[in-house]
């Protein structure tokens, strides 16, 4: 029998290899997690009393997380809905809301969009240009239209421009995906406004998602009276938060649901599984709805409040801090994101920044210390603001002292 050379099996690295590599990688995500301030995921909670579950136990949540688990038994479904509830219950949802625990919010959206799409095939699909890249992604998988719809200077959706483009596609069914903490500026959509638009042009056949996965949480604990129109109360038919960024779940995942379930009447049972297929993926981590519980339940409402409140304030200190270093730094109501322009090449050493080519920014995640932040600024410097002001001080002082002629 002739063909290509087989390729030998790798034999098993020496243990003392094994172990150096880990404890190498260890070192260096401990060390370059100081400088990590520029993306939105929170590292401040672990799980030792879960490391046998973790370490031990395939947990596989595969199919449908309501009614028949089907046939395995090494799942933790039950788990997972009390999971869903309390996110519906946060995000002022129907009781006999639906969901599940996603691979991270991106495939919630494609879900609803998914949705969506299965229930008006000629659906519409509309989103902010601040929105997450995933909307776009979707949508070109499922190959529907996609409308992208103007910002304000803080970068949420601009509802009077929604308002056009909506009317001059009245007669179509419309998706409407919203965002609760855009990528940038953790900018905030008005969902109740989008609600109206819709309400006014009598668009009946009509998805309003809402990508939360940076600040749906944090909004959800805020005083009634500061809370933002964003959630089921304001006209979301869906919603998606992320567990890896302020719920420190430290493996990406994110949780799904929908005001009622979509499949009420759909018999998408799998007789191999024994649960119904209603999730974009089949197998899904088990894993990801025990740490979640574990952090709604160990940390409660409470202690995931306090978290909140100190990212807040740590954001409006750096944010002040910027300001009088001279930089043009600029903040949203209740964020923990501060903007400000994208520094000289050079200038940030090694902390790390997100930069979209014209701004940069900081996010103040729990976890995230005063020190860091004050390093931060060292490292930063003056912002070309201060020196503006520092020269225009200067002429003024030399105008003062000068002679009269």
């Amino acid at each position: 029998m002739t063909g290509a050379p087989v390729t030998p099996l790798r034999p098993a690295a020496p243990p003392l290899s094994v172990a150096a590599t880990l404890r190498d990688l260890t070192a260096r995500l401990a060390q370059s997690r100081h400088y990590d301030i520029g993306f939105p995921g929170a590292v401040d909670l672990v799980f030792p009393e879960l490391s046998e579950l973790m370490t031990g136990h395939l947990l596989n949540n595969v199919g449908d997380a309501w009614g028949d688990p089907g046939h395995g038994v090494n799942h933790t479904k039950e788990l997972e809905r009390e999971v869903v509830t309390t996110i519906g219950d946060l995000f002022q949802a129907p009781r006999d809301c639906w969901g599940y625990v996603t691979g991270g919010a991106s495939e919630g959206t494609e879900h609803a969009l998914d949705e969506a799409w299965q229930r008006y095939p000629d659906i519409v699909v509309y989103t902010s240009a601040a929105a997450h890249y995933s909307v776009a992604k979707a949508a070109r998988k499922l190959k529907l239209q996609l409308v992208i719809v103007r910002t304000d200077v803080t970068g949420r959706m601009d509802v009077a421009d929604l308002a056009g483009e909506l009317a001059r596609r009245r007669e179509r069914p419309a998706m409407i995906v919203a965002t609760a903490g855009t990528t940038m500026t953790e900018a905030i959509d008005d969902v109740a406004a989008i609600r109206e638009v819709c309400d006014d042009l009598a668009i009946i056949r009509r998805r309003i998602h809402v990508d939360a996965a940076m600040a749906g949480v944090p909004l959800a604990l805020l005083p009634e009276r500061q809370r933002p129109a964003f959630d089921f109360a304001a006209g979301a038919t869906s919603m998606v938060v992320s567990g890896h960024k302020f719920l420190s779940t430290l493996m990406p995942c994110g949780v799904l649901v929908y005001a009622q379930s979509p499949y009420r009447n759909a018999d998408t049972r799998v007789s191999y599984t024994g649960s119904a297929d209603t999730t974009i993926t089949g197998s899904r981590s088990g894993h990801t709805p025990l740490i979640l519980w574990t952090v709604l339940n160990r940390v409660g409402l409470d202690g995931l409040r306090a978290r909140a409140e100190a990212s807040r304030r740590l954001a409006d200190y750096t944010h002040k801090q910027l300001c009088e270093l001279g930089w043009d730094a600029h903040r949203n109501p209740h964020a923990f994101t501060v903007t400000l322009p994208s520094p000289p090449s050079g200038r940030l050493g090694r902390w790390v920044l997100a930069d979209d080519g014209r701004l940069s920014h900081v996010v103040c995640m729990p976890g995230i210390t005063v020190n860091q932040i004050d390093e931060f600024l060292s490292t930063l410097g003056h912002g070309p603001g201060r020196r503006r002001m520092l020269r225009s001080r200067a002429a003024a002082s030399s105008a003062v002292l000068s002679p009269a002629v």
